[in-house]
């Protein structure tokens, strides 16, 4: 079978696309309805309204932290970071120092020291939505506010399982889905980030070799605080039911973020992104998809075309959309990847 014909997965930049040469399945019987306005359960902000929570919350960003920040295909500006970023940031802020004090009652209570646990961020949202870039921008942000300077950032792509593993389920053309992930080592490392644990290491991805990189881990240290990133992380346990869990990752979370935008722009950003790579990352001699760079445009932006609707579409409206009503705060984006909208839950 040629390389291209066999069933891949594509991650970069924190998100996640199963590539095949054959149609998986119509997602049109899998259609839900889309672009519905909040719940009543949120309080919803324009973009001007948000703008106005910054307060006096200091800009602490540059130009330069924005390049290093920015993922492939995203336009983000310190127009958007002062009107959005800035008021979120100091948002948290607040929520931090909550539970802050009331570790110190704890403390007070029992008159002993007790070291406050680690606060986790969840991030969820669709493939090519921006995910990586909010919570890259967060990370420095809130690493910015002096009682909280520890951030860490760690991206599920890490616990997902080994291709090896993969092929021998037949999961690769469900790379990216919630089976193709350990989640019982998911829960177990946030289960001990919140016990308390001094060090866990991580597995880490490699977006080149398309794969997790034997031997390889990330360390976190007890941060003050770790944002969790990834498209499934408001769901845990299995989603097909067979094997029901008592814990979800979402459970271990102090707030999370779901970042929202309609299905035809996330379509056109991901066929963007797609064409961007072909011309950037694809053509390195060692990346795993190289044969995108070497097939005609034509070609290749019709496969694109092809994996979006036949795996990432239906990922997203079976597992990933469905869990956007679980978020503390939705962020909907409009069609200059700028967020228009806020959506903050009432309690």
């Amino acid at each position: 079978m040629s390389r291209d014909k066999r069933p891949f997965a594509m991650q970069y930049d924190g998100s996640v696309a199963a590539i095949t040469g054959s149609s998986l399945m119509s997602s049109a019987a899998l259609a839900l309805p889309r672009d519905t306005l909040p719940p009543s359960s949120y309080d919803r902000f324009d973009r001007a309204e948000w703008a106005k929570l910054r307060s006096s919350t200091p800009l602490t960003l540059d130009e330069a932290d924005l390049a290093r920040l920015r993922g492939i295909n995203d336009a983000l500006s310190l127009d958007e970071v002062e009107a959005i970023y800035l008021p979120l940031s100091r948002l948290l802020n607040l929520h931090v120092s909550a539970i802050q004090d009331l570790q110190r009652v704890k403390e007070s209570f029992l008159g002993q020291d007790v070291r406050p646990s680690t606060y986790i961020i969840g991030i969820a949202g669709s493939v090519a939505v921006g995910k990586s870039t909010t919570a890259r921008i967060l990370q420095a942000l809130l690493s910015r506010w002096p009682n909280h300077p520890k951030v860490d950032l760690v991206t599920t792509d890490g616990f997902l399982y080994p291709n090896a593993v993969l092929e021998a389920r037949g999961l690769m053309r469900r790379k990216g889905f919630p089976e193709s992930y350990d989640t019982k080592r998911l829960l177990e490392f946030v289960t001990r980030l919140k016990a308390g644990a001094r060090r866990l290491a991580v597995p880490t991805y490699s977006h080149q070799t398309y794969d997790i990189v034997p031997n390889a881990t990330h360390v976190v240290a007890r941060p003050d605080i770790l944002i969790l990133e990834g498209l499934n992380v408001l769901q845990g346990g299995d989603s097909q039911g067979t094997k029901p869990s008592r814990l979800f990752v979402s459970d271990f979370f102090d707030f999370s973020l779901y970042v929202d935008a309609g299905e035809d722009q996330l379509e056109q950003w991901y066929l963007e992104r797609f064409a961007r790579l072909r011309e950037t990352a694809f053509n390195d001699p060692r990346a795993y998809f190289r044969f995108y760079a070497e097939m005609p445009k034509e070609q290749a932006l019709a496969r694109a075309s092809e994996i979006w609707r036949d795996i990432n579409l239906v990922n997203l409206r079976q597992n990933i959309a469905p869990t956007r009503s679980r978020a503390n705060l939705v962020l909907r984006k409009s069609r200059d990847h700028s967020v228009e909208e806020v959506w903050l839950r009432k309690s």
